[in-house]
């Protein structure tokens, strides 16, 4: 079964025992994907990033149960946080999950029981941030909304521990492919820190979309891990909306996979709402990394910040797109932007498109791109002190690096970081001429 419209045939043997807002979903997820199939160069957003490998593979839905290597990377990218929701080619694994207490209202399970047992919260906003209409992958995630996470805060409830939702694929080398979803909605004055990563073996494609809608004064930290495997494609939306006075705190980093998008966007949607994107990409041999961000500032006294940093080793190839709207009604907005890139070899490419579109007189605004390769005096003066060449650009490339690391203020994630970064490291600097 090929990436184009036929890529439906699974959908419709979804299990139909479902809420009528959710086949609903799934019919106009269905009847979208059938219209625009996946985006082509020829789409101004995906002028540089081309899905021909993606769309001339072969896929199909994972079998239901948990083999021995998904069983083998929940133990090692586990964090030991205390409420961990673990899920396989797209279901949760109850046996791999560990659910610890919550506050009184407060859930964190599966989204397939969430559109059963908590309609009332998930029907208004499942579908309604990522809309299927936008682009090919948002349509197909939504043909094939069946399971995923599913975090609620109420009202004036902080979350003391972090959620980690851990998607794992793995199906004893078939080519699989795996669409979850994932769904945070935290009340008026809520906190909470929300953990999506994603790992796994083999060749597949995950098609991951994330819905989070924040209510007054609520603060949501959310990060999102991509530590794909090397033959993996990972396609991933997360969208948000935020009411009054609330925050949002993003971090992407993008680590694996031989091609991976992400697009984030988030509409501060009442006055005083605030936001900050952070990101990190790694991309070496012939690796290709996209992340789109929006930031879209709609009324009064917005706050915006936003710092993306990549390193690009070998023939990778990356592409940031970072926008940010100001409308009209939206005076003394403060918004900041940056991208920064460091690359290691000659062949390495990054198209950094840094844009601000301001509609409003009374703001404060400003962006920037960044393309460099390492400094040669900091390496001569590390050299003079008897460092190896190589270490000596380590040093440099990690503290590149660092500064994003250092924001993650999980620290099991952190740590987990950090030796990620240890371990691929060498290898970008082994691409070196």
């Amino acid at each position: 079964m090929s990436a184009g419209a036929d890529h439906l045939a699974d959908a419709r043997r979804l299990d139909s025992a479902v809420p009528g807002y959710v086949r609903d979903l799934r019919q106009r997820g269905a009847q979208q994907f059938a219209a625009l199939g996946l985006p082509t160069p020829k789409l101004e957003d995906w002028k540089y990033t081309n899905l021909a490998r993606l769309a001339q593979q072969s896929f199909a839905l994972a079998p239901t149960g948990v083999p021995a290597a998904a069983q083998q990377l929940a133990a090692t990218a586990k964090l030991g946080t205390g409420i961990e929701l673990v899920f396989v080619n797209g279901h949760l694994a109850a046996d791999l999950s560990t659910l610890g207490e919550l506050p009184a209202g407060a859930v964190a399970t599966s989204l397939a029981d969430a559109m059963i047992r908590y309609t009332e919260v998930v029907a208004p906003t499942l579908g309604a941030l990522a809309a299927p209409d936008v682009d090919g992958p948002l349509a197909l995630n939504a043909a094939y909304a069946a399971d995923g996470a599913f975090v609620f805060v109420p009202d004036g409830v902080a979350l003391e521990t972090p959620i980690h939702c851990l998607f794992i694929s793995a199906a004893n080398g078939q080519a699989t492919m795996a669409h979850p979803r994932t769904l945070i909605v935290a009340g008026a004055g809520s906190r909470a820190v929300v953990i999506e990563q994603h790992v796994g073996s083999g060749t597949y494609w995950t098609n991951a979309v994330t819905e989070i809608a924040l209510g007054a004064g609520a603060s949501v930290t959310h990060h999102k891990v991509q530590r794909e495997s090397a033959q993996a494609f990972h396609l991933a939306a997360v969208i948000a909306t935020q009411a009054a006075d609330s925050h949002l705190s993003s971090h992407a980093m993008s680590l694996g996979a031989t091609l991976a998008r992400t697009d984030l966007v988030t509409r501060l949607d009442a006055p005083g709402a605030a936001c900050s994107f952070d990101g990190l990409y790694l991309a070496g041999e012939t690796q290709h990394v996209d992340h789109h961000t929006t930031i879209d500032h709609r009324r009064p006294r917005g706050t915006s910040r936003e710092l993306y940093k990549g390193i690009l080793a070998g023939r990778a190839t990356g592409v940031f797109n970072g926008k940010v709207f100001v409308r009209p009604d939206a005076q003394q907005t403060d918004a900041q932007q940056m991208n920064q890139n460091l690359l290691l070899s000659d062949d390495a490419q990054i198209d950094t498109k840094p844009q601000l579109e301001i509609f409003a007189d009374d703001v404060r605004c400003s962006h920037g791109a960044t393309i460099g390769q390492l400094d040669e005096d900091a390496i001569f003066y590390l050299r003079a002190r008897g460092i190896d060449p190589a270490d000596a650009r380590r040093l440099l490339i990690n503290a590149f690096a660092n500064e994003l690391v250092q924001r993650v203020d999980t620290e099991p994630l952190r740590r987990q970081l950090e030796t990620v970064l240890a371990e691929r490291l060498p290898a970008l600097v082994g691409e070196q001429p």
